[in-house]
């Protein structure tokens, strides 16, 4: 597959059921969770450190996902870590940051170094995570640079859920479905 490419002797390992768009590319130590999916025109980059995306986590069109070396002033650098059930909405800007599980990450939004988004969070399109910022569990965020607005409600946590097993059937049918012509 076009889209895997090793770098330094080291190839991304893709786990059960995964769905990777023939126009994505993936570079070096990226490791993609079982039935995750990575949609059209992605860009993910593990060549100075390691990139890994749990289970049922979508990573939409556009998005692009990198991380930082490491140096002596920060030896582990920063690499990036998406936990399981996490939409990443389109053309997202993650880099080196840490995402724990169902969270929600909004069209065009930057999440950048040292970041940190708890659990059962919902970020607004268009916001700005600024560098070592953590972002803690059940609320909504939004702007930029992101401001915490209000605790989600019962719906919208349902709805963190709902959004990663939509991406997960989505991938089943694409899986199933799509042929080139």
């Amino acid at each position: 597959m076009d889209s895997l490419r090793s770098y330094k002797g080291i190839a991304p390992t893709i786990g059960f059921d995964v769905f990777i768009d023939p126009s994505s590319v993936l570079v070096g130590d990226i490791h993609i969770g079982d039935h995750s999916s990575i949609w059209p025109l992605v860009a993910a980059r593990g060549d100075v450190n390691h990139i890994r995306i749990g289970q049922r986590s979508n990573i939409q069109d556009g998005s692009v996902l990198h991380v930082t070396h490491k140096n002596a002033s920060n030896p582990a650098g920063y690499p990036l870590i998406i936990g399981d059930d996490v939409t990443v909405g389109h053309k997202v800007m993650l880099h080196g940051c840490t995402i724990e599980n169902r969270v929600l990450i909004g069209m065009g939004s930057i999440v950048l170094d040292g970041a940190v988004i708890k659990h059962d969070v919902m970020i607004g399109a268009g916001s700005l995570v600024p560098p070592g910022k953590t972002l803690e569990s059940g609320y909504l965020y939004l702007g930029s640079p992101v401001k915490q607005v209000r605790s989600l409600t019962d719906d919208e946590r349902e709805f963190l859920l709902r959004s990663a097993n939509n991406y997960v059937q989505n991938k089943t049918d694409y899986l199933c479905q799509v042929r080139s012509v």
